[in-house]
């Protein structure tokens, strides 16, 4: 099975790395920092299992972290307790986009982190597509 590890980047990754231990409940594994200059070139860290990686912006390579509230991609985070998760990363410093609400698909909220990514903070509850069409009525159709 193939898997997907999201690479961010951030304008402070050791801001990040503290941010994400302390909202995320993140432990941190790799760093790997520049000593010319303390810039982190690369740093990995896991949130309930799931594997993130992270660096400082590197422009000589195109890389550059998102602008606040503008931000493509959107990470899906699934976790036991959506409530309790997304009110540690709100007290923590993340931006509620969308609160906590009962679903179709689950349990969920979105929020902004400080450093510009945008999280889905989900419960892990699964559907059929016939659920799902069923719950959703004339909404959407699901194929």
């Amino acid at each position: 099975m193939a898997t997907v590890t999201p690479y961010l980047c951030a304008k402070d990754t050791a801001a990040a790395l503290v941010f994400y231990a302390t909202a995320f409940g993140a432990v941190e594994t790799t760093r790997w920092t520049n000593p010319q200059d303390g810039t982190i070139g690369h740093a990995e860290f896991t949130v309930e299992g799931a594997r993130v990686m992270i660096a400082d912006e590197w422009p000589a390579g195109g890389v550059y972290a998102p602008d606040p509230g503008r931000t493509a991609v959107s990470l899906v985070l699934t976790v036991d307790d959506v409530d309790g998760f997304f009110e540690r990363a709100v007290r923590a410093g993340a931006t509620v986009d969308r609160p906590v609400t009962d679903s179709p698909h689950g349990r969920g909220g979105w929020l902004y982190d400080p450093f510009g990514h945008r999280w889905h903070i989900t419960s892990p509850e699964t559907l059929t597509k016939d659920e799902l069409r069923r719950a959703v009525g004339d909404e959407y159709v699901i194929d």
